[in-house]
């Protein structure tokens, strides 16, 4: 029996999964996305075309392979149409290759408008949530108050209508007058839709393909540092971003997890409110910002940037049990005359290299490490053997201070500008 393998981010979201998803798709049967919802975007670029994906897996564009929405992920039937809708047009033959698991839970219309109600009470204490109804349908779903796919085949009408209004009275408690009969329409027709895809018991799926040695990828959304357990809380998304929830979002046994890819930027950006120790105010900052294009590839949100922060990673790396590393926008600090790494932080005039429990209340210093550049435009290298030596240096010298290979380099969007090193292994 194999094992499945799991890809994640490291950091606060928008390290570069889709890629890495669509470059390592070729070894694998099937790919299975484990967690979060429509607010999480994996952008993807080759042969001059960009996609955005937002529920659907990465690994849609290769050769057939099975690609499952498991039941830990949140759907939005009209966000999930609209895409699905785009994909198909592009050629993407979806319904031949996609399975959705009945127990994934449905973003309602009325989770959008719990959504916006909520932040406009927390005021100047947002989280900074993009809308998209993610945080109230996982709150719906822990107090099992929730709507799955699966309840479409069964008095769907009856459980809806309870559903919907008890959110309308939520909603009238916090003083708001919904109107939503346009976007219910909307949304009951986008349910149609989802319905003719292929809804199954993933868990069954998925163990039933390991038994016969097939090769299965879970396919992470966001970040570690945005797990609702063990993020920058409550600076958080509401789901398990981290290794555990494959299990819990695919019904996978722990025993079964092999290879665990973490992703990382050469450098730190995040999205949103919430505590970011490394974050640059200067020049820097907004010129990582506009070599990287960092912008959201969903909200179009203008991230923030700041140079890489180690300790937040050697602790993503504990807790997710990481086997290999994936660096990606090497290619973005082509150009630095210095590049600096975060080895420590002073908090209240004491030296640390852990995460504490309440980063967003304590004042921390970060203590850097300085390496020259590599001053080298890495986007038309191929190989490992062209990498400059500087670059080399600053590599190697993360990998001692994270103990742990660095087996992917990305030097640049493209699928083709990726060097698989030596050390990989699957």
């Amino acid at each position: 029996m194999t094992k499945v393998d799991v890809l994640l981010g490291l950091q606060w979201g928008d390290e570069g999964k889709g890629k890495v998803v669509d470059v390592l798709t070729p070894g694998y049967d099937i790919v299975a996305r484990f967690q979060g919802g429509p607010n999480a975007g994996h952008t993807l670029e080759f042969d001059n075309k960009k996609f955005v994906l937002r529920s659907i897996p990465s690994g849609i564009f290769q050769k057939g392979q099975i690609n499952i929405i498991g039941n830990g992920v949140v759907l939005d039937p009209i966000l999930f149409q609209e895409e699905a809708e785009a994909l198909e047009a592009a050629g993407i033959p979806l319904k031949k290759i996609l399975k959705i698991s009945k127990k994934a839970h449905l973003i309602l219309p009325t989770h959008r408008l719990l959504d916006a109600a909520n932040e406009k009470q927390k005021g100047s204490g947002k989280i900074g949530t993009t809308g998209k109804g993610i945080g109230p349908t996982y709150t719906d779903k822990i107090s099992r108050n929730g709507l799955r796919l699966g309840d479409t085949l069964h008095n769907f009408k009856e459980k809806y209508g309870v559903a919907r209004d008890r959110h309308v009275a939520m909603l009238k408690s916090m003083g708001e007058e919904p109107e939503f009969s346009e976007l219910e329409n909307k949304w009951l027709s986008a349910i149609d839709h989802l319905k003719s895809y292929d809804i199954i018991d993933s868990e069954y799926e998925i163990n039933k393909a390991l038994g016969e040695d097939k090769r299965v990828l879970c396919e992470g959304a966001q970040g570690t540092l945005l797990d609702v357990d063990f993020g920058s809380y409550p600076f958080v998304t509401s789901s398990n971003t981290i290794c555990s929830g494959a299990c819990s979002g695919l019904g996978v046994a722990p025993n079964k997890i092999g290879e665990v890819y973490g992703i990382f930027k050469a450098y730190c950006t995040r999205v949103g409110s919430g505590p970011f120790p490394t974050e640059l105010f200067d020049e820097t900052g907004k010129r990582i910002r506009d070599l990287g294009h960092e912008y959201g590839a969903v909200t179009g949100r203008e991230r923030r940037c700041g140079w890489i922060d180690l300790v937040a990673l050697k602790y993503a790396i504990m807790i997710n049990g990481v086997t290999q590393l994936i660096m990606m926008k090497s290619d973005v600090l082509d150009d630095f005359d210095e590049i600096k790494a975060c080895v420590g932080y002073e908090i209240d005039g004491v030296k640390t290299d852990r995460f504490p429990f309440d980063v967003t209340t304590e004042k921390i210093e970060p203590i850097y490490v300085t390496m020259p550049g590599w001053k080298t435009d890495m986007t038309k290298i191929s190989s490992e053997e062209e990498l400059p030596a500087k670059f080399v240096d600053y590599v190697d010298f993360l990998e001692k201070e994270l103990q742990t290979p660095i087996t992917i380099l990305s030097v640049g969007p493209d699928r083709q500008q990726t060097i698989v090193r030596k050390s990989f292994h699957r």
